[in-house]
């Protein structure tokens, strides 16, 4: 049996994979059922004949000689395309990229890295890792790795080859603002954990926790930085809690579940459901707020989508929290991973549509805040500021009742600038009051 992981991702990736079907009709009523299952398997053969006569003839006969591998492989893109745009086949790379991505760890240095000109600049180190150790600074160009110039790779490349095995050891070449000359800097590789959740104090009396997506370590990144906050705050001054959600793709579904339990003491989180009963489950809270009751406000815009939504959907649907900013990217559906063997790469097929705790889907309208808040776009980003929403992808699944486009999805750059948190920090210091705030964590009277 393969070993499947439930994910909820973000994206419009094509692909697909031969399915096998039982060839013996299943009913032991004469007549009109057995023919009627009897003609459905030969129309599939039909089928599939159909594809193996275009196959060869493409081997035989196109201009140049194909790579019957990349025939194969375009030729399951080609099926999954047509089913929804987060239905795909993932090579065995694109499979190890996506599990170092919900892993949310790796072999590396350490570096948050852009490309510019066509070298590489190091945006900045990651502290207590082996860049930071070996000084690396923000702003430093990496011009060769192991000797190898930069200049002609994709950041991806680039990045890749700065990955490995813990315990080896790489050599940077590095041109730095203010040297004479270009540094030779040696770096042994660790484990590095991909930071999902920042979190910071505002003033003195409020928290803020950033999810930048749901990998393998936002739970535990979630809780630490509810400690620090609360190291910092004392409990009698702490107002509550800034939940940052904007911009965030999704990532695990478990994650998104445990990220909501967080929050609550009881009551649904999620449920799915999917033609497979094992699909169909419903997901609840567990005794225990980490926030002991304190205000939460949950920020989101065009860009927060999936697990995103989930988070935000259950904290308002159970009034748990104030949702500020725009509405959400409307992605309501759960892709299952299915590994298909060693070196064969695995499946990415859309299994289920998840349902907040009032019943609600998602899909394709997305989730409306209870507060909307637009931000000022300064000229020169303008136009490229909204997202399209999932009601804008080819192929979607289709939504319960009238569809949503996309919204806003630009953060200013600096938190003066940032409206949507502006009145988040108003409404928790009670500067500023409105109907949909403050809730009350207890308030709920839905499926316990």
């Amino acid at each position: 049996m393969m070993r499947k992981t439930s994910l909820i991702l973000l994206g419009a990736v094509a692909g697909a994979a031969l399915t096998a079907f039982a060839t013996q009709p299943t009913s032991t009523l004469p007549g009109f059922l057995d023919s009627t299952a009897n003609a459905a398997a030969s129309d599939t053969y039909r089928q599939l004949n159909l594809f193996g006569d275009i196959f060869e003839r493409v081997r035989s006969h196109y201009v140049e000689k194909p790579d019957d591998s990349k025939l194969v492989e375009s030729a399951i893109n080609g099926m999954l395309s047509g089913l929804d745009p987060h239905s795909s086949y993932m090579d065995p790379k694109s499979f190890k990229d996506m599990q170092v991505q919900t892993r949310g760890e790796f072999g590396g240095l350490g570096i948050e890295v852009t490309m510019e000109d066509g070298l590489v600049k190091v945006v900045a180190p990651i502290d207590d890792t082996p860049a930071a150790k070996a000084g690396i600074m923000a702003n430093d160009v990496i011009t060769h790795l192991d000797g190898e110039a930069v200049q002609g790779m994709t950041l991806n490349q680039a990045v890749e080859k700065m990955r490995g095995p813990v315990d080896t050891t790489i050599k940077l070449k590095v041109m730095r603002k203010g040297a004479d000359k270009p540094l030779e800097i040696a770096i042994t590789r660790d484990i590095i954990r991909v930071r999902s959740v920042r979190m910071r104090v505002e003033g003195d009396d409020v928290g803020y926790v950033r999810i930048t997506q749901f990998n393998e370590q936002t739970t535990d990144g979630l809780k630490k930085a509810i400690r620090d906050i609360s190291s910092q705050i004392p409990a009698d001054k702490l107002r509550g809690y800034v939940i940052d959600l904007r911009n965030n793709p999704g990532g695990l579904l478990d994650q998104a579940i445990s990220v909501s339990d967080a929050f609550l003491d009881r009551g649904e989180i999620v449920s799915t459901r999917g033609r497979d009963p094992d699909e169909t489950q419903r997901f609840n809270a567990r005794p225990g707020d980490l926030t002991k009751g304190k205000p939460v406000i949950v920020l989101i815009n065009g860009g927060s989508a999936s697990a995103s939504e989930i988070v935000a959907g259950a904290l308002q649907d159970h009034k748990r929290a104030t949702l500020i900013g725009t509405r959400s990217f409307g992605k309501g559906s759960v892709q299952t991973i299915i590994p298909l063997g060693a070196g064969n790469g695995a499946l990415r097929l859309t299994t289920a549509r998840y349902y907040t705790p009032a019943g609600r889907s998602i899909q394709a309208k997305g989730i409306v805040p209870d507060i909307e808040v637009l931000q000022d776009v300064p000229d020169e980003v303008k136009g490229r500021t909204e997202m399209r929403g999932e009601s804008s992808l080819r192929g979607h699944l289709k939504g319960d009742g009238e569809e949503k486009a996309g919204s806003q999805s630009y953060v200013p750059p600096e938190a003066k600038d940032d409206k949507a948190l502006g009145m988040a920090l108003e409404l928790m210091r009670g500067t500023q009051v409105n109907a949909a705030f403050p809730p009350s964590p207890r308030e709920t009277t839905m499926r316990n």
